[in-house]
């Protein structure tokens, strides 16, 4: 009985220590930064209030339902920021569009298609991987 309770009680270990990984999921094909997919494996991390500056995160602009998301910096990127994101909402004032660039996101806004919100709906971080060119 002492056998079965402690092979229990190390099988209990084991699947708790193996849950995180698998809540993360796989990588998926998460964002587009300067037209370009990306993906990363998703974290459970929440920056909010933790008083760290605007300016250590990039940006992920939110498209909406059935669209992906646009990041503004990707590694290698002079500001890349190491995978802190603030991810930016997006109301549309048009039918929503398929964009793929911090540029086409911020060009949108200016021309009044779009408006980008003021407050991060989240504050987290992700690693970032490129998708070559064919697999994504």
């Amino acid at each position: 009985m002492r056998r079965i309770t402690t092979l229990l009680a190390a099988l209990g270990l084991v699947l708790t220590l193996a849950a995180p990984a698998v809540a993360g999921g796989p990588p998926s094909l998460s964002f587009y930064i300067d037209g370009d997919r990306y993906r990363t494996v998703g974290t459970p991390t929440d920056f909010s209030n933790t008083g760290a500056p605007d300016f250590t995160y990039d940006r992920i602009y939110a498209l909406g339902t059935g669209l992906i998301n646009v990041a503004e910096a990707k590694p290698g990127d002079r500001d890349f920021n190491g995978g802190r994101w603030a991810v930016m909402p997006i109301t549309w004032h048009t039918a929503p569009t398929q964009l793929t660039s911090a540029e086409e996101v911020e060009a949108w806004a200016d021309a009044g298609l779009l408006t980008i919100g003021e407050t991060p709906i989240r504050l987290f971080f992700c690693s970032v991987n490129h998708v070559p060119t064919g697999l994504g």
